[in-house]
């Protein structure tokens, strides 16, 4: 079994808050298994009954009845006993279709279109059995009708949402029951989609690469009422080659052009990536003042929820070492809690010739959780003077008191250099160093 301790002991700490709990992420990431089969486990080893834990999959046929969302509640209330608490999972639950309030229609069920107003959705019904103090609801769906966006939307702050990621690289040590430097390249290079993860060699492979066309793909031209586009296809390799890099919607507007010989203007190059993003397929990360403390600036950075999707867009061609560390770096971090930035600050320096110029420094990630506030390099390699150099001068530039730190991809424990600063193999800093 795979273990996602810390996704059930983000479920347990809600359990009967008085809020529906929302369980939201990439298609394929396994909701429902953490549903269905972890958090059940726990509530049956807690002491609850069968008769307690009422699961409904709407994506069954059987269940096809209960998509519409009075049938579904009724449906759930007559299962309920009201003398003790009633744990109810629905899955698929996008799967529900708004109905026009039967008050209008002489109590018939009419499919509701966009312009009508007085509608029943699963939002009703989601949040009028969460307000029974005897059942405790929990539900997942699918990305091509409930997307992050929506989830907000929807519910704003009468739920809790628990988005669920691919496995990290704690998880898939965990299940690998290791933690070498093998496992590390295999996890690089693969990711952590669950069904991936049981698969071998080159079913993998496959698997992940037919995820886009079949799965996710298709749930962003279904959802948006988009035609099948190659400008689709072409910017997620696009954000897949340039991985870490600063850009903005006009930088890939370009970069299509000049791969594509196809012109894309750069307002449709941001509605993609917002589908993307809306998708779990991809994160975007800000610029952050370092000196100023604020947001700055247009240039974003994109990182794929996966390494293995990342990797599956560029047909398995491993040119960049040092992006798919850092891609899984971010997403670790993301895991442990901590919120991240790309740091950015200018300083006033002498060139050469002693004229005064105003230079700009990047850091990789600014990793914030509490107290704990670390500058973050990521390389493939700095074994080399130049390459070390290269790293280390933003931190030097900045001179302030937190935590400084290069992550490189090495089996390598952590040690001070001679500047005070961390340098620390990759499996170390995921591991122990960032929990």
């Amino acid at each position: 079994m795979i273990e996602r301790n810390q996704y059930l002991s983000k479920l347990i700490s809600v359990k009967n808050n008085g809020f529906p709990k929302i369980i939201t992420g990439i298609r394929r990431c396994g909701k429902s298994y953490l549903l269905k089969e972890i958090f059940k486990k726990h509530l049956i080893e807690t002491g609850v009954s069968e008769n307690q834990i009422i699961i409904i999959d709407l994506d069954e046929i059987k269940n096809t009845k209960y998509r519409n969302p009075i049938e579904l509640d009724k449906y759930i209330r007559e299962h309920c006993n009201k003398d003790i608490m009633n744990y109810v999972f629905i899955d698929e639950l996008q799967l529900v279709t708004p109905i026009i309030n039967p008050i209008y229609t002489e109590g018939k069920y009419v499919i509701a279109k966009k312009e009508d107003k007085d509608i029943i959705t699963f939002v009703e019904v989601i949040l009028g059995l969460s307000r029974e103090k005897y059942i405790d609801v929990y539900a997942t769906g699918s990305n091509s009708k409930m997307l992050s966006s929506d989830i907000i939307t929807e519910f704003r702050d009468k739920a809790t949402n628990i988005t669920l990621a691919p496995l990290s690289f704690e998880e898939f040590c965990n299940y690998k029951n290791s933690s070498s430097s093998d496992t590390i390249f295999e996890y690089m290079r693969y990711g952590g989609m669950p069904l991936a993860v049981l698969k071998k060699g080159e079913e993998k492979k496959e698997y992940l690469k037919n995820l886009f066309e079949t799965t996710y793909f298709k749930d962003i031209l279904e959802h948006n009422n988009l035609r099948k586009s190659e400008a689709l296809d072409s910017l997620c390799n696009i954000i897949s080659e340039e991985t870490g890099q600063l850009f903005n919607s006009t930088r890939i507007a370009n970069i299509y052009k000049n791969t594509t010989r196809s012109k894309i203007d750069k307002d449709t190059v941001e509605q993609y990536i917002n589908y993307f993003v809306d998708s779990f397929i991809i994160k975007e990360v800000t610029r952050f003042d370092v000196k100023g403390n604020n947001e700055i600036g247009a240039l974003r950075k994109y990182y794929f929820v996966d390494n293995g999707l990342r990797n599956a867009r560029l047909n398995f061609a491993y040119e960049d070492e040092g992006q798919m560390i850092e891609n899984m770096v971010y997403n670790e971090l993301i895991y442990n809690g901590f919120t991240v930035n790309v740091g950015s600050f200018e300083k006033n320096e002498k060139d050469k010739n002693g004229k005064s110029i105003r230079k700009c420094y990047e850091i990789d990630f600014i990793a914030k959780k509490g107290s704990k506030k670390y500058y973050i390099q990521v390389s493939n390699d700095i074994s080399s003077l130049e390459t070390k150099t290269r790293e280390i001068r933003p931190f030097i530039a900045l001179n302030d008191s937190f935590q400084k730190i290069i992550v490189i991809n090495r089996p390598l424990e952590e040690f001070l250099d001679s500047n005070g600063f961390v340098i620390i193999g990759i499996a170390d800093f995921l591991l122990r160093f960032i929990k």
